[in-house]
């Protein structure tokens, strides 16, 4: 069995992360949806779980923190081409959300990023990698396109 991931989120409006969610290429799973909590699939290992607070606060005493002011994570998919990427971001403008919060990264050719920020203000990057380059590592890029600086 493949190791499957589950990120946890905690949203203020469960119906409408549903939707924002479905907009931008995940399916809802009913078999683990109720009125406190719904799973998204964006494959058979990547899922989503979108918790309301009250439920979110079962799990843990810490503050939530708003997203929309802090980032403590970048969530990052993978897509299949630029072109994906494009559509992926447009999509969740188109329902409601924030197109690149983060700066886009374009290295030529090799690799190709955008963002964007689901209503609750959770990042969520989304990129293609030339499976060449990928083949090569961090080299290939590090050769080509100098370390980015960090955004004031």
């Amino acid at each position: 069995m493949s190791r499957m991931i589950f990120v946890n989120l905690p949203v203020t409006d469960l119906k409408g992360s549903m939707a924002f969610y479905e907009a931008v290429g995940a399916t809802n799973e009913p078999k683990f949806t109720n009125e406190a909590a719904a799973m998204m699939r964006f494959s058979e290992e990547v899922n989503v779980m979108l918790l309301t607070h009250d439920f979110w606060r079962t799990f843990t005493s810490k503050d939530i923190p708003d997203a929309h002011k802090s980032a403590q994570v970048l969530l990052c998919l993978s897509c299949e081409s630029p072109e994906a990427v494009d559509a992926q971001v447009e999509a969740a403008k188109s329902a409601g959300g924030v197109a690149d919060p983060t700066p886009k990264q374009d290295m030529g050719g090799m690799m190709y990023g955008r963002s964007f920020e689901d209503p609750d203000g959770h990042i969520w990057e989304v990129m293609w990698m030339d499976s060449g380059a990928a083949e090569q590592g961090a080299s290939a890029f590090e050769e080509t396109h100098p370390q980015p600086q960090p955004v004031a």
